[in-house]
């Protein structure tokens, strides 16, 4: 291990006395669990998005669950979707009954690929969940119009991408404007933003909400804000199954902060991935991600591609004995030993075999990707700790940082 330097993470959270001082304001306040602090966050964020309704829950993992079951998924449906996620992706497809279709990804961006969509829908197909992988925003034009015309439904799996945008129709938007039916964004410590853990959902649609909203407090039918300032005693009913899925004031206060900070911290990592971009161009063989012309990304991570014939753990491994952590890329869902036996499929292959033909591209980009530091204090001395660790680790000539 390099002693003359201390480790530089692979990411870190950006918080401040700032953070601790609303923390403080909450936990005097009296009122720690979901209320006003959890209220005013979502209409801040609905603003900040351009959304018409934005409810706070306690992970993107629950976020999903309760999207997909609000637009109707539920046991014998299938839902399309990558493998090359974090297993929550199909999990929660799996908490509502349904089965995961896996399609392949566009190599370069590490996203859906649209192309393949269309192929492995049928009758039992309910939905389609996409992934803004590591914060690059997929094909949502390409992935709307193929459920336009299958009558699907859309849920973005947004964990990656606030702060992202997309060029829609001629204007710049943010990702968790829902373009699709609903939104799913995460604030776990590895996201641009952070509430400790935490999910929003974003949506339009006012129906969607309600059932969000209820949903996420046990279908309780009195909200506890609307029962503690009542002048009169009030008796709430449970209509129908529900989950604790809230987030707590005190998350919500943290959030509230790391939303004022969102702008400057996207625009550091916006300039520290282009230094990443220039700083690796000439490395040989290695691959960079592409950021499509209608696309700019929250830089969430930098995934970068070794080059060929490199291993990947040995190259990780060499890097943390240079002080630099870094990460694998992203997994496969239907590699992971859960799914041996949770049902799913893919356009052709036998899903129990070990490998997946039609599943090639997420294969190789898990097996031959790794993610690089990045977060906003990362300083650009750092980062040249980084790029040259990755030179020496890949064989290539030793750069003084």
């Amino acid at each position: 291990m390099n002693e003359t330097r201390p480790l530089i993470p692979v990411a870190r959270p950006w918080l401040d006395e700032q953070e601790v001082e609303a923390v403080r304001r909450v936990i005097l306040s009296g009122w720690v669990t979901q209320g006003p602090e959890v209220r005013a966050f979502e209409q801040e964020f609905a603003a900040y998005v351009g959304s018409q309704f934005a409810c706070a829950v306690s992970s993107c993992t629950t976020a999903l669950h309760l999207a997909l079951k609000a637009v109707g998924v539920g046991p014998g449906d299938e839902v399309i979707t990558v493998s090359h996620s974090f297993i929550a992706t199909a999990n929660s497809i799996r908490y509502c009954g349904a089965t995961p279709v896996f399609v392949d990804i566009e190599p370069a961006t590490y996203n859906i690929n649209p192309d393949l969509i269309e192929p492995v829908i049928t009758a039992k197909t309910k939905a389609i969940l996409c992934v803004h992988q590591m914060g690059m925003p997929c094909d949502l034009e390409a992935v709307l119009a193929i459920a336009a015309r299958h009558a699907l439904r859309v849920v973005e799996d947004a964990a990656c991408a606030i702060g992202s945008e997309i060029n829609w129709r001629g204007e710049w938007q943010r990702i968790g404007h829902p373009h699709a039916d609903v939104a799913c964004l995460s604030f776990h410590p590895r996201k641009v933003m952070t509430t400790g853990d935490g999910g929003m959902l974003t949506t339009d649609d006012p129906e969607y909400d309600q059932v969000f909203r209820l949903w996420r407090h046990h279908s309780m039918s009195v909200p506890d804000m609307a029962r503690h300032q009542a002048k009169a005693v009030i008796f709430e009913e449970y209509p129908e199954l529900g989950y604790n899925y809230r987030m707590t004031d005190i998350q919500a206060a943290v959030g509230r902060i790391q939303l004022q900070r969102l702008p400057e911290t996207v625009a550091r990592r916006r300039r520290l991935g282009q230094r990443y971009l220039e700083l690796l161009a000439d490395v040989p063989g290695l691959g960079l991600p592409v950021e499509p012309e209608w696309a700019k990304t929250n830089w969430q991570s930098f995934c970068v591609r070794l080059p060929e014939g490199g291993d990947q753990k040995t190259i990780m491994q060499r890097m943390l004995e240079f002080g630099v952590e870094t990460r694998r890329g992203t997994m496969c869902a239907h590699r992971e030993r859960a799914y041996r036996t949770e049902p799913w499929r893919c356009a052709h292959g036998d899903p129990r075999s070990g490998g997946c033909g039609c599943l090639q591209n997420s294969e190789r980009a898990q097996d031959q990707a790794i993610v690089l530091p990045l977060f906003p204090e990362l300083t650009d001395a750092e980062q040249e700790v980084v790029v040259s660790a990755l030179r020496r680790a890949c064989g290539g000539p030793t750069q003084a940082a």
